[in-house]
């Protein structure tokens, strides 16, 4: 810790565009801990937040402004000529701050609170104290170095929907698993299995901790494969995933499905919508409901 230098970079940007930001963060820099909004709580409710700045924690022994700003600038103006997304994803300026010698990489957890995603599911960090209410159902998470703290509008789509629709004792799935969540929420509302994969292995390990934290040790996680589910073997399937990755793998989600199942297709961005549309209905899928949080929106699809 002594030999290392601090540096906080503050991005300005349209939080739509966060996930992808962090992902470039983490691959291109030494980085320890991230910060995409620093929230207030009050009874649970999200009071004050700070979505349009996301701060970044890395190491380094000097840093250059400029070169830092142009690094940022070209990566911002590749997303927009990809057409990655339809809004406006902020300008992308920098300030660069020189910060004391702090773990980052554990400070982040003291802008996470409990919260509540759902008419019943309680997200509470496992370093946080939280006694549910009537009808409340908690769900202990630490990330770790995997994507799930609950707290994203594609999460809370797929946890609402497992709440409408999952019927009582149904074999579940969740594709793109990450921390492990919506698994675990799968089995607390009444699931009799789940099974959970991902494409990376470190988030894997992290959702089978959770899953300890939590007792529900039944929960099967796997690296993703081709084939690494049963076909036909499932009544609700999770894909919280970005729209061009479901759109590709249509067929494969509607394999796994039993006649009837239904699936929750998540990670949409509004002007994404129908890249998804077409692939549900060129698998002769049907629609049901079209859900909508922020700037994200989600299908619930049936199997005919």
């Amino acid at each position: 810790m002594k030999n290392k230098t601090y540096w906080e970079i503050c991005i300005e940007i349209n939080p739509v565009c966060s996930d992808v930001l962090c992902d470039i963060i983490q691959s291109e820099f030494e980085c320890e801990g991230i910060i995409t909004a620093e929230e207030k709580y009050k009874n649970l409710e999200l009071i004050e937040t700070s979505e349009n700045i996301l701060k970044a924690y890395i190491v380094a022994e000097s840093l250059n402004f400029d070169e830092i700003q142009s690094f940022f600038k070209t990566k911002r103006q590749d997303l927009i000529d990809r057409e990655i997304f339809t809004q406006d994803i902020g300008s992308w300026n920098i300030k660069i701050n020189k910060q004391e010698i702090v773990d980052w990489s554990k400070k982040w957890k003291e802008h996470w609170k409990p919260s509540k995603i759902s008419d019943r599911i309680v997200i509470c960090p496992t370093w946080e104290n939280y006694e549910a209410k009537e009808n409340e159902i908690i769900v202990n998470i630490d990330p770790g170095n995997a994507f799930g703290t609950g707290t994203h509008a594609t999460t809370q789509l797929c946890v609402k929907a497992c709440e409408k629709y999952m019927q009582k004792n149904a074999q579940t799935a969740d594709i793109g698993c990450g921390s492990g969540i919506l698994a675990i929420c799968a089995m607390k509302l009444g699931a009799r299995s789940a099974d959970a994969v991902d494409t990376d292995e470190t988030a894997v390990e992290t959702a089978k901790i959770n899953a300890k934290v939590n007792n529900e040790n039944t929960i099967n996680f796997q690296t993703a494969s081709s084939d690494c589910l049963s076909s036909n073997n499932y009544d609700f399937v999770f894909a919280n995933i970005l729209h061009n990755v479901l759109a590709e793998i249509m067929g494969d989600l509607k394999r796994i499905m039993k006649k009837g199942a239904k699936i929750v297709l998540s990670g949409i961005l509004e002007g994404k919508e129908n890249v998804v549309i077409e692939a549900v209905k060129a698998q002769n899928m049907i629609i049901i409901e079209e859900m909508h949080q922020k700037e994200w929106l989600a299908f619930v699809v049936e199997k005919q």
